[in-house]
């Protein structure tokens, strides 16, 4: 049987989830990146969320929320979020990505670790996808195992399911290359489950949405430095950074934005390179 967290809801009005993905935190909190300070730019996401009104139910952290895995990283991002106030009363799910330390993350985050989470009519599972010693992803059976055991469990909620590699295609070469190696086994799984409704990463480092039959197909700009594709390979982009909220409704429909923020201009002065390789 899946250990499963239920969120206490009193009302039938739409659950708020928010999407926070790639911090790229260091174990040093002054640490730039491509031009970025990691710690600085995660702040300044969560004032965004707080100025945009948002008051999730549930906060998921999907992926490459360290850059170089250090514990003081995760302890650093639970005081953030800890201290965010837009977050007062959320319940907070993280998944590690291939610049994670699986390990040090859940040990220092182990309530937030937890893979499967109910919210109102909504089943929300969390996939670890990473590899160890690669930057690229697959889904191996232990982790297909739960999802099957997640979903036989719950064939009447409807579903989220959150990853940090990209379950299909891009149209980003370099992207592309590092998503899950094994999408045709996610796929097929699914086929049997037709109360999955939202696929979500990490990864990227920018905005996706796509749907693929009855699946909605989502990616989420980074809290720090953002890329984009030009003719099939990414570059630095100078967006802003943001999160995603989505609304889960009672009769299984959603609705998501993404919001960038506001309050400053970010350039990220680098250009795709070595460093841009290693932030992937």
């Amino acid at each position: 049987m899946v250990r499963v967290h239920s969120l206490a809801r009193r009302n039938d009005a739409p659950a708020m989830l928010v999407q926070l993905t790639d911090c790229h935190l260091f174990g040093e909190p002054e640490t730039v990146m491509l031009g970025v300070n990691t710690d600085a730019s995660l702040r300044a996401v969560l004032r965004q969320i707080e100025a945009d009104g948002k008051r999730p139910d549930l906060l998921l952290a999907t992926g490459d929320l360290s850059q170089d895995g250090e514990p003081a990283a995760y302890r650093r991002l639970a005081a953030m979020l800890g201290a965010a106030p837009a977050l007062d009363g959320a319940r907070i799910r993280c998944l590690p990505g291939n610049h994670d330390l699986p390990s040090a993350l859940r040990q220092e985050l182990p309530e937030w670790s937890t893979p499967v989470t109910d919210v109102g009519a909504w089943r929300v599972i969390s996939l670890d996808t990473t590899v160890p010693g690669s930057n690229a992803g697959h889904l191996p059976d232990s982790q297909l195992d739960l999802l099957e055991a997640a979903l036989a469990e719950a064939p009447g909620r409807h579903t989220l399911l959150a990853m940090h590699h990209n379950p299909m295609q891009i149209d980003s070469h370099w992207h592309d290359s590092m998503m899950i190696d094994n999408p045709q086994a996610l796929f097929k799984l699914l086929t049997r489950w037709p109360q999955v409704r939202v696929l979500l990463w990490g990864h990227v480092h920018h905005e996706f949405d796509r749907r693929r039959h009855n699946l909605r197909m989502l990616a989420t700009p980074s809290t720090c430095f953002q890329f984009s594709i030009r003719d099939g390979k990414h570059v630095v982009d100078n967006l802003a950074p943001g999160y995603r909220w989505i609304k889960l409704y009672q009769d299984g429909s959603m609705a998501t934005g993404v919001r960038r923020v506001q309050d400053a201009l970010w350039h990220t002065g680098a250009q795709p390179g070595p460093d841009s390789a290693r932030a992937a």
